[in-house]
């Protein structure tokens, strides 16, 4: 049986991805102008994005062969991401910043989100891969124990 991973450059690719979206959200609100609690409010929200976004692609995964978790935990996880990304989005929309400030911190967040769900997505991957390759050679073991060359 074959074991698919994922290519060494995939997950350089992925990880060097989600650190320059991090980067370049965390460099955007930290050089944003106006009040202090603006900037606040954008780091909440992009902090409440990104927990969210990670438990909701988690979520996703586990529910994806068999319904596993409680409808409540479904309506928790899927409220609480549309509550962060509406309200950040609401957040960055009233700021009172240039439109060139909104659209570099917009973009910035939304490819933050979309490597959140490739970087879960990975790891998960490399997870399940690595729970195959050692029941495989629990097998394995178990059949050269078995042999009567022993």
């Amino acid at each position: 049986m074959t074991i698919r991973r994922d290519t060494g450059a995939w997950r350089l690719q992925v990880w060097l991805s989600f650190g320059l979206s991090v980067m370049l959200c965390g460099s955007g609100l930290a050089w944003l102008p106006g009040a202090d609690l603006d900037r606040a409010f954008m780091i909440m929200g992009y902090v409440f994005c990104l927990s969210t976004a990670f438990a909701l692609a988690k979520f996703i995964r586990d529910n994806q062969d068999r319904q596993v978790d409680t409808p409540m935990w479904r309506l928790v996880v899927w409220t609480g991401f549309a509550l962060a990304m509406g309200l950040t989005g609401w957040g960055l929309y009233r700021m009172e910043v240039q439109p060139v400030w909104k659209a570099y911190l917009g973009v910035c967040w939304l490819y933050l989100i979309s490597n959140v769900f490739t970087l879960a997505k990975m790891l998960r991957d490399a997870h399940e891969a690595d729970m195959l390759e050692a029941r495989l050679q629990g097998r394995r073991e178990a059949l050269a124990g078995d042999s009567p060359a022993q």
